[in-house]
């Protein structure tokens, strides 16, 4: 199972970017995909997931209502639609793959970090002020 990010960089406070997530070695029908943060000198952070199985699309209060998960999976992958992008955006952003959503049904969120197997290397955001 391969995860790889891209779309990060170098953004204004106010501007936007679309991160994407490009999953291979797992069958895209039934999984689970997180995204979690860190910023410099801080724990993780959940931003957003989804779990079709579950009928689940989640966000982190800090970002609910500025970012979208979706989804394409004919191609295997996952974007992060980060709009109106503030600067305590700032740091590094993951993508993570739970292949066993319905292990996790009864806990009703996706976004705690423990129930993903996979992770991606991670990519940098950065909003400038």
């Amino acid at each position: 199972v391969q995860l790889v990010e891209s779309g990060g960089g170098l953004a204004q406070t106010g501007g936007s970017l679309r991160l994407s997530c490009v999953a291979s070695g797992f069958t895209f029908d039934d999984f689970a995909i997180g995204w979690f943060r860190q910023a410099p000198g801080k724990g993780y952070e959940a931003v957003s997931c989804v779990s079709n199985s579950e009928g689940l699309t989640m966000y982190g209060d800090s970002v609910n209502g500025r970012f979208t998960i979706s989804s394409d999976n004919p191609g295997n992958t996952v974007y992060l639609e980060m709009n109106n992008l503030k600067p305590e955006d700032t740091a590094d952003y993951y993508c993570a793959a739970d292949l066993r959503p319905l292990f996790w049904k009864s806990h009703k969120s996706c976004l705690f970090r423990g129930r993903y197997e996979y992770w991606g290397r991670g990519i940098q955001v950065t909003v400038s002020s």
